[in-house]
């Protein structure tokens, strides 16, 4: 893997290093430490919300608006897998096909193979790479999965949840837990009957949301977008940009890094616990005796899993 050509940008680099982190290669995760030093530069902005509410021609307007003040972009779009085959459709590079000429610009659609929480396991990765290669902003555009979106507050510095008109009672949204996520919250088919009235639901429901006293706290924006029409694009571009300032001057009323630190540290380790686990365990006689103790039934497969676990404490200790 050529580490030179990914930090001074070289798109058909990374694009290898990307599937290579995607198949799991082991050489591949050796070369990700040696990214992170050139990293840490890049503005993350998730992008999450409920199906069909036009994430994705939304991100394409973001692309547009973003380049028009000469931003490289990378774009991660997590798309769901197809149950069978472990594939995904891809609908989010058809939809930014007019970028994919723009050298500026970089979209890797990832299926997030199951990974619950709308994310891939890779995407955290293929950020990073992207942030290594330059890009100015990453766009991380996650699979459409109401609650489950909470996923990608671990990732983004800045966290957009779209929705749009006709989704019933802003309460029910409170319940879902989808606002606890965002830092900007957008009506997205601004031209349908009812786009005010739950923009106004929205402000309504967020004004009930705890303060914490003496911090300066971001007062998350409800902004109107016809991604459609390309209407309401530079408000969300004014709100990004306010944000990731409030970010800068308030980070001691900003706990998000830190809470992202944990979560992808406790992810990464448990990733690696499992791995060296179960290579422990197959190649010992204990596994065998035991999976053929739950074949023949003389063991629950439950106490065996707690068994198998007690084991391995005591085998490492």
């Amino acid at each position: 893997m050529e580490i030179d050509a990914i930090l001074s940008g070289d798109a058909a680099a990374a694009a290898r290093l990307m599937r290579a982190v995607e198949d799991g290669d082991a050489q591949a995760r050796g070369i990700l430490p040696q990214l992170m030093p050139s990293a840490g530069r890049a503005h993350i902005i998730g992008i999450t919300g409920v199906p069909g509410a036009g994430k994705s021609t939304l991100t394409d307007r973001l692309i547009a608006g973003l380049r028009h003040t000469s931003s490289t972009v990378g774009v991660v779009a997590v798309d769901p897998s197809s149950p069978l085959s472990g594939g995904a459709i891809l609908g989010d590079r058809v939809r930014m096909q007019r970028h994919t000429t723009d050298p500026g610009v970089f979209i890797r659609s990832l299926a997030n193979r199951g990974q619950a929480g709308g994310l891939s396991r890779a995407a955290h990765d293929i950020v990073l790479i992207m942030d290594a290669m330059g890009k100015d902003v990453v766009l991380v555009e996650t699979v459409g999965v109401g609650q489950d979106g909470v996923a990608v507050m671990r990732l983004a510095q800045t966290c957009i949840v779209v929705t749009q008109p006709g989704l019933g009672d802003g309460m029910q949204a409170v319940k879902a837990g989808i606002l606890e996520v965002g830092h900007i919250f957008v009506v997205n088919k601004a031209d349908r009957e009812g786009a005010h009235q739950a923009a106004q639901q929205l402000e309504l429901v967020l004004g009930l949301a705890p303060t914490t006293a003496g911090a300066d706290r971001w007062r998350p924006p409800v902004v109107l977008t016809s991604a459609v029409a390309d209407r309401g694009t530079e408000d969300l571009l004014d709100a990004i940009t306010a944000h990731r300032r409030h970010c800068s001057r308030h980070p001691e009323a900003t706990s998000e890094p830190e809470a992202q630190l944990a979560y992808r540290l406790a992810d990464l380790l448990l990733d690696r616990l499992r791995e060296r686990s179960l290579a422990a365990l197959e190649d010992s006689d204990r596994w065998r005796q035991t999976l053929a103790s739950v074949r023949d039934r003389h063991l629950d497969i439950y106490t065996a899993a707690d068994q198998l676990a007690d084991w391995l404490i005591k085998a490492r200790s």
